[in-house]
Parts: structure tokens; sequence; C-alpha cells
């Protein structure tokens, strides 16, 4: 009797304090054999149990109680959010069927099924990396932060760089629906928030949230005036032809110096390293710094935004989820593919001369990161694209022979060292008292168009280098 109250005390003070591990053995205190350990991550409200040794290979029975949210009292969703209903168009008048989402099983990595408020997986190929990994973990935070309001849905979704729908393969027939990380004009996919998010473990890159409040300090180091009067980039340009013709705009001795400094990254010597000369809030001491596109779009983006530097673009092809209202001349400088150091010449000798200017872009970029890529909006993002794709679904969503049930538990308990940290640092502590965001409505096609033309005006008037005094 003695050892039950002990181990009943032992529970409670888990779940009364800060967060922290333990592990003991039952079997010592009951004899049992069934149950041999139970480690507790201890987050408020919403505990990760561990169950045998970290071995957990099954989900907890109880589902978490759904919150009623008082939505008159929620705050308006960032403009970006119209363009889930851009996104969803093509099936805005047929709805989604069966047939459509199995007609994407060939291009995606994994299957997702939510059925009352429980995940369910079917994988069909090995992503790079352990983006499929984060990219689940993220949507079963999601869960834990809105329980119960998750309706079941059936999605595809394609972890790669590459765009999958093209536009010019289904002008005969309507598009298999598939989530990915990014777009482009010439395709149909359906942008979806990236891996990063929840950490990047194989470049040990934190969750999102750390990252940017780790670049806010950065930002502190040198003061934007005093920064080096130079735009930089530092990356891989093995992985796209304009990456490699951004080297060419570097700095030489017997070539013009077209002010960029340009580095490139080794990640095998990075790593050999432990990543000493590549980390994101040491990059923020130049005025100037360059967003070029990899394979696609990069993920790089973001932190390089967050820098406080005036951002240039160039000339980018492809879109993430957040980026399709940032507009030239207040949040970014663009530049040119074609004209690419010439651009970035002028852009930085516009700026020296136009120092007060120049900050603002940059302060302008990095507000605009600031206040639109909470990670509340990241996640309400995610919760009214489901939302709006479930209410286009024509099917009963069931789960396929091959699936398994996944939860929180099933993925971070098995694992160690740098996966877990990151899977811990960015699991939801406790469902959101705070309802999701006011959806905004559609774009007029009206207002679309005017959106998208004065952004080319603005982005002309650079390249004819009309540039207000």
């Amino acid at each position: 009797m003695t050892r039950w109250i002990f181990f009943i005390i032992l529970i409670l003070v888990v779940f009364v304090t800060t967060t922290f591990i333990v592990e003991f053995d039952l079997t010592k205190l009951t004899g049992a054999s069934l149950l041999k350990t139970i480690t507790i991550f201890n987050k408020p409200q919403s505990p990760l149990i561990c169950m045998n040794g970290n071995s957990t290979t099954t989900c907890p029975t109880y589902s978490p109680e759904k919150i009623e949210h008082d939505d008159s009292k929620a705050e308006s969703c960032p403009e970006y959010f119209r363009w889930i209903h851009q996104d969803l168009k093509p099936w805005e008048s047929t709805g989604i069927t069966r047939d459509m989402v199995e007609r994407g099983k060939n291009i995606s990595h994994f299957r997702l099924v939510v059925i009352d408020g429980k995940a369910y997986i079917e994988k069909y190929a090995k992503s790079y990396q352990t983006r499929d990994m984060f990219t689940i973990w993220g949507i079963l935070q999601l869960l834990r932060l809105y329980p119960g309001k998750i309706p079941d849905l059936e999605i595809m979704f394609q972890c790669g760089d590459k765009t999958m729908v093209k536009k010019n393969s289904f002008q005969d027939m309507l598009p298999p629906p598939l989530f990915h990380y990014c777009g482009d004009k010439n395709s149909f996919d359906i942008v979806f928030p990236d891996w990063t998010f929840w950490g990047w473990a194989e470049l040990t890159i934190r969750p999102w949230e750390q990252t940017l409040e780790n670049i806010k300090e950065g930002n502190k180091l040198v003061k934007w005036k005093d920064r080096l009067p130079y735009a930089f980039w530092k990356g891989n340009p093995s992985v796209s032809n304009i990456r490699k013709n951004l080297i060419k705009c570097n700095v030489s001795d017997d070539q013009h110096d077209w002010n960029a400094r340009i580095y490139t990254i080794q990640w095998q010597n990075e790593k050999a390293n432990n990543f000493q000369n590549s980390k994101l809030e040491e990059q923020c001491t130049y005025r100037y710094k360059i967003y070029v596109e990899g394979a696609t779009w990069s993920v790089s983006e973001k932190y390089i935004i967050a820098c406080d530097s005036m951002t240039m673009f160039i000339e980018p092809r492809y879109y993430d989820f957040f980026t399709r209202n940032m507009v030239p001349l207040k949040h970014y400088w663009p530049i040119s593919s074609k004209n690419m150091c010439e651009d970035i010449e002028f852009a930085v000798n516009w700026g020296n001369t136009h120092i007060d200017k120049a900050q603002a872009i940059g302060k302008g970029g990095t507000n605009y990161i600031l206040e639109n890529l909470k990670m509340k909006y990241v996640y309400d993002y995610m919760f009214h694209l489901l939302n709006e794709y479930a209410k286009l679904m024509r099917f009963k969503p069931t789960i396929p022979e091959g699936a398994i049930e996944i939860c929180s538990e099933t993925m971070a308990c098995p694992i160690r060292g740098l996966r877990k940290r990151l899977l811990m640092e960015s699991m939801v502590n406790s469902p959101s008292h705070i309802p999701p965001c006011s959806m905004p409505p559609p774009y007029k096609p009206q207002a679309l168009q005017l959106l998208i033309q004065q952004n080319e005006d603005l982005i002309k008037k650079v390249k004819t280098r009309v540039m207000d005094n």
C-alpha cells in the first residue's frame, strides 16, 4: 500500500512541476510484468506519456477535451490567408472526389487521414531527410492545439522540392489535390507550411519560435548603419543554375566589385564542424541580404527576411504560403535573374545613398515576418486550409488498410538525441483557449488583379531604375 501511495504522489509531482522527464520501474513497485517503465514529459495539461522504456508503439485511448471558443472574439487573420481560397479554387464548383485524391497517390510521400480527431498515416515513399517526420509532427500538434476542431479528412502530401501537379497536364480533367510546401503559376499544388517550423534536425536548426528569437537577438549585435555595406548570401550553390550564376557576382581580385559578398557552404564540412560557421543568428551583420531559390523555393527565406537587412529577392518563380502578400520596395527589393550582378550593384549603391529608406525596407520585411508569421498563425493557416479543404470533400474518409494510427507519443517516445529535443521543443503545450483567427473572404477578381498589377508595376519601376530620391 505504501508503495502505491508513493507512486501516486510521484505522478502528481510530475504533473505540477516544470518540464522534465521521470522514468521508473513499476515492476519493483507492483511486481507487474506487463508495464515495466513509464516516462512522462510534462507539459501543462497535455503531458507526453512514454510507456515501456520509451518504446511506446500505441496511442492513448483518451481524446483531449474539446474547448469551446467564442469565435466573435477571434482576431482577423493576416491577409495572406485569402490565398487559401485561391489554392482550392480548382475544386470550388465540383468538390473533391475520392477518385481525384487517389490520382495523387503515385506522386505523394504519404496519405494523412483524420477521423474523430485521430490521425492515420499511409506512407508511399521515403522523403528526403526527415521532412515527412517533422511535417506529420506539425499536423499532430495542430490536433493538440485545437482538439475536436479538425474535421474528418483525407489528403495526399508531397515532401519534395519540385511542384508536381502541372497545369498543362490537366487541361481536360480536374487535377488531384496535392499538398506541398510551395507552388508556382504553372501548378495546382496546394501550399502548406514546411517542416522547418518544427525543426530541421539534419542542420541542427531549432523550431521556428526559438530560431526567430535567436535571430532577433542577433539583430542587436550590430546597429543597421554600422553593418557591412554589401549584399550577403551564404548557402549551397550546387542545387540550381541561378545560385551558380549568383557566384559570378562575388568580388574577386581581377573582376568588377558588384557589391556582393557570396559565401558557399559544403554541408558535410559544416556538419564536421558542428555547424559553427552557419548559425543563422550570426548572419545579420550586413545591410543587405540576398534570397535566391534553390531547386525551387527555399526554406531560408523566412530566416533571411527576419534579419532586419534589406532583403533582395532574385526574381522568385515559386511561393510558399506566407509570401504572396509581400510588397516590393516595402518588404523587399526585387532583383532580375537576367541582370543579377548589375541589379545587386545598383541596389547596394542606392541603399548606401538612401540609408534611411533602405533600412525602412529591411525593417518592413522583418516586421512582416514578426507580425504575420507567429507560430499561432502558422497553425491557424493549417487549421483554415484543412477546414476549407474538408468542406469540398464529396466522400467519407476511411482508414486505408496499410495506414497506422500516429500520435505524439508514437513519434516522440521511441527516438532519442537531437530529433527528440526538437520534437519536445515544438510540442504544443495545451489546447488553445484562444479561437483560431477569423478567416478573410476570398479576393474578388478585380481586387486580385489589381494586387498583382501593382506589384508588377513596382518591380518594373526598379528594373527601369526609375527610383524616387
